[in-house]
């Protein structure tokens, strides 16, 4: 749907609706939904997301992007809906050490190289010390 005009780019409104039926046509101006608003790879996330019922780690997998790739475009989806963007719950540590430690754990974990208890004790250990 072109939502620009390709003469001048200006916002274009839909002004007339028809019904394929019985070809009625219902003149006005009429708003469009804020998710038509959306940039054509916006809106293919928020299929993504939602075909994944917003469960992140499912997002991950089929994209083949990272968490916080994933969180960084429901954040722009959310801000282009004219919402404010909240902090994630689970902030990282703006400390470069910190942040290294809890990548080369997860790092480690994806590898085998450790089990998940032990990646979850190590990721706690990191979280208390802050």
């Amino acid at each position: 749907m072109l939502l620009k005009c390709p003469s001048c780019q200006g916002n274009l409104s839909v002004a007339e609706l028809n019904c394929l039926s019985c070809a009625i046509a219902i003149k006005g101006e009429f708003a469009l939904p804020a998710l038509l608003r959306l940039a054509p790879a916006q809106l293919d996330f928020v299929e993504v997301f939602l075909k994944n019922r917003g469960v992140i780690r499912d997002v991950e997998r089929e994209l083949g992007i990272s968490y916080p790739t994933v969180r960084a475009r429901l954040d722009e989806v959310v801000a282009s809906l004219g919402y404010q963007v909240r902090p994630s719950p689970v902030e990282p540590n703006s400390a470069d050490e910190t942040s290294g430690q809890r990548r080369k754990i997860l790092e480690d974990l994806k590898a085998g190289k450790l089990t998940s208890e032990q990646a979850r004790d190590a990721l706690g250990r990191g979280r208390q010390a802050d």
